[in-house]
Parts: C-alpha cells; sequence; structure tokens
C-alpha cells in the first residue's frame, strides 16, 4: 500500500480545495515573507498546486492578495463573533486582548499578521491597497460596539486606542524578539479596561 491518493480521493478534490489551499498558504507566506519576497512559484509549491493552475483562480498576484485580505477580515469577524460567549462587554475586550497575547510567540518572529500586512499593502506603489484598511476598521468597529455597550460616549476614540495599544506593543515585540512585550502590554491594557468598565 502507498501513500499516494487514490482515485477516489483525487475525485472528490474540488477546484474549491486548490483554491482554498493557495489562499491558506499564501496566507502564511504572506505573513512569514512579506508580499514582495513571496512569489506565485512559492505559494503553488507550499499549496501543492501546479504553478499553471493558479492563473485559472487569479489572474494576478494582486487578486490573490484581495483574496487574502478578504480572509483575514473573514478571521477577524470568526474570532470576534466567538467572544460573544462572554456576558459583559469589558469581558469581551479583555479576551480580545487575551487572545492577541497568546499569540506573542509568532508576532515576535513576524509581527502582527494584520498590521504587517496593510503596512506592506499601503507602502506599494499601485496606489491600490487592496482593502487592506478593512482589517484594522473590523476591529476597531468591533471594539467601538463593546465600549459603546459599556456606556462610554467616547467608544470611538477608545477603540482606536485599544487597538493602537496593541499594534504598537506588536512592534515593539518583533522590534526586540521579545514575546514577554506583549504579554505585559496585554496585562496592561486588561488592567485599563476594567478601569473604564468601573468608572462607566
Amino acid at each position: 500500500m502507498t501513500d499516494s491518493p487514490t482515485a477516489a480521493e483525487g475525485a472528490r478534490r474540488t477546484p474549491a480545495d486548490k483554491r482554498d489551499r493557495l489562499v491558506a498558504n499564501a496566507c502564511k507566506l504572506f505573513y512569514e515573507q512579506g508580499i514582495e519576497r513571496t512569489t506565485l512559484a512559492d505559494i503553488a509549491r507550499a499549496a501543492d498546486v501546479p504553478l499553471g493552475n493558479v492563473y485559472y483562480y487569479f489572474k494576478t498576484k494582486d487578486d490573490l492578495v484581495r483574496a487574502v485580505v478578504n480572509t483575514q477580515v473573514d478571521a477577524v469577524e470568526s474570532v470576534t463573533t466567538a467572544l460573544g460567549r462572554h456576558r459583559t462587554p469589558a469581558a469581551r475586550l479583555k479576551a480580545l486582548v487575551a487572545e492577541l497575547a497568546s499569540r506573542a510567540d509568532d508576532i515576535a518572529l513576524y509581527g502582527c499578521p494584520h498590521g504587517s500586512l496593510c503596512t506592506e499593502l499601503h507602502k506599494q506603489t499601485a496606489g491600490d491597497d487592496a482593502g487592506s484598511e478593512r482589517l484594522i476598521e473590523a476591529s476597531v468597529a468591533w471594539a467601538e460596539k463593546q465600549f459603546k455597550e459599556m456606556g462610554r460616549r467616547d467608544a470611538h476614540d477608545l477603540a482606536i486606542q485599544l487597538i493602537g495599544a496593541y499594534q504598537g506593543a506588536a512592534v515593539v515585540t518583533q522590534a526586540l524578539g521579545d514575546p514577554s512585550v506583549l504579554k505585559r502590554e496585554g496585562r496592561r491594557i486588561e488592567r485599563w479596561v476594567d478601569s473604564l468598565a468601573s468608572s462607566a
């Protein structure tokens, strides 16, 4: 018996499977290597898809970048939706911070996956950032909603402050290669959220 896929398994693989593998591996490689350094050939090889097939799903690299952004936005929405299990807005905000801090080891190596992607796309000279601003907007909008539920009139400013504090901590964490920076800042942000909740 060999480890190669059977005819039946091969028949079950759909075009959507290949497309999903391409996007998933593009997400990983863009995060670890950056967009500029990652070629379509790199992505095809990692996804185990012939390079010629890539163009069936994505006419250009920019199309693949847009698919990655959409996937990342969906991931943000999935995480924040799951945080709805917490009963209070303060608990939900703190849970988000804890979720982000739990990725400190990866962030020390590669930075924040969303912040890094947005920064790189905004630096491109083509003038098309592929809608990357939606990554930050999704997080800010969710945080703003929590602060509003907390009764804060300055909810938008507080949301910007929270996401900005995390992104800043992520930059320092990567620059120093020290996961403990983000973990400490995460605890500080959680205390800040508690102070806002107690004064609301």
